[in-house]
C-alpha cells in the first residue's frame, strides 16, 4: 500500500509560480499515494498569492490554504503546516520549483529503507552567494547538533514520518528551525542527490539580512557552540595573559627592569577587552532568546484556512 502523504509547501510572494506548482504535483501525487493532500502556508505575502492559493483550493478538492496573520519566517510557515498534516509521510518543499515535485519518489524510496528524515541533497544548488555562504553556516551547525555527516546534506526539500514531529508538539518559541526540531525526534538521517533547478520566476526573497538572522538565530538558539568558544577563546587568553606575566617578572629578575612602553601594555588591554566584550555579546544573544521564551510569544498565528468542503 503506497503511503499517504501531506506536501507542505510555505508561501512568499509566488502569485505567479504557484498554478504551475499545484499542476505538477497534480500529476506526480497520484502517482506516488492513494491519498495526498497540499497544504500551502501563506506567510503574510504582499502580492496577491492568498488569493491564488484560495481559486486553487476551489479546484483540487486535494489541496487547502493557510494564511498567516504576518509574515514569521519559512520556518516557522513549515511547523504551522506540518503541525496541520494528517497523512503518514511529510514532505515539505519550497514554492520556487527548484525542489521538482518529480524528486519526491526519491525521497520516499529511502525512507522505505527505514530512515525517518531523508533530505534531497542539490546535485548543484542554484543560488546566490550569500544564500550558499547562509547555508553552509547552517550545516555547521546542524552537524554540531547531529553528530553526523548527513547534516552538511540539509536542505529545504526533505521527507519524514509523522510521528518524528511528535518531538516538538509542544515547542511554542518564536525562532523555530525544523531541522534542529528533527533532531529532537529521531537520529535516523539520510540524504539522496536531488535535482534543483532555478527560480521559475521573480527573485529570492532571502535578503542578506534575512539570511544574517537565521543563521545567528541558528547558531545562538539550538547549539552551545557560540558558548564554547567563548570558553576556549577565554582560556587561551588566560594562558597568554599567564605568559606574559612570566614575561615581565623574568625580565625583572633577569634585567632588573619592567617592560617599558605603552604600547605593549595598551595591546594587553586592548586584547583582553575585546574578548571580555565577546564573550558578552555572545551571552547577550542566548538571554535575548531566554527572554522572548519568557514573553511566550507563539511561532506564528492563523489568520483563515481555505479548503474544499466535502
Amino acid at each position: 500500500m503506497p503511503p499517504t502523504l501531506s506536501i507542505v509547501v510555505p508561501v512568499y510572494q509566488s502569485e505567479k509560480i504557484l498554478p504551475v506548482l499545484a499542476e505538477r504535483l497534480s500529476v506526480v501525487l497520484p502517482t506516488l499515494a492513494n491519498r495526498f493532500e497540499v497544504i500551502l502556508v501563506n506567510d503574510g505575502s504582499q502580492d496577491q498569492s492568498w488569493q491564488v492559493i484560495c481559486e486553487l483550493a476551489t479546484q483540487f478538492a486535494w489541496l487547502r490554504g493557510i494564511d498567516l496573520m504576518r509574515n514569521y519566517g519559512q520556518h516557522n510557515a513549515l511547523l504551522c503546516g506540518i503541525r496541520a498534516a494528517q497523512n503518514e509521510i511529510i514532505v515539505t518543499m519550497d514554492d520556487d520549483l527548484q525542489n521538482p515535485p518529480e524528486e519526491i519518489q526519491k525521497l520516499l524510496a529511502r525512507l522505505e529503507e527505514g530512515y525517518d528524515v531523508v533530505y534531497g541533497m542539490p546535485a548543484k544548488e542554484q543560488h546566490g552567494l550569500w544564500r550558499v555562504l547562509a547555508s553552509q553556516v547552517t550545516k555547521l551547525v546542524m552537524q554540531n547538533a547531529l553528530g553526523t555527516h548527513t547534516a552538511t546534506m540539509v536542505s529545504a526539500f526533505r521527507a519524514f514520518r509523522q510521528p518524528v514531529r511528535e518531538a516538538f508538539a509542544n515547542y511554542q518559541g518564536s525562532y523555530v528551525s525544523i531541522d534542529v526540531l528533527l533532531t529532537w525526534g529521531t537520529r535516523r538521517f539520510s540524504a539522496v542527490p536531488a535535482r534543483h533547478d532555478m527560480r521559475y520566476a521573480g527573485k529570492s526573497n532571502y535578503t542578506f539580512r534575512k539570511l544574517v538572522s537565521h543563521t545567528m538565530n541558528m547558531v545562538t538558539g539550538f547549539s552551545r557552540l557560540p558558548l564554547q568558544i567563548a570558553s576556549l577563546i577565554g582560556f587561551l587568553l588566560t594562558l597568554f595573559g599567564l605568559g606574559i606575566l612570566l614575561f615581565v617578572l623574568g625580565r625583572y629578575l633577569v634585567e632588573g627592569g619592567s617592560v617599558a612602553g605603552f604600547p605593549f601594555l595598551a595591546s594587553i588591554i586592548a586584547i583582553f577587552s575585546g574578548a571580555q566584550l565577546f564573550a558578552l555579546g555572545i551571552m547577550g544573544e542566548y538571554i535575548a532568546r531566554i527572554h522572548a521564551r519568557i514573553l511566550d510569544q507563539p511561532p506564528y498565528t492563523v489568520r483563515v484556512q481555505k479548503q474544499n468542503q466535502p
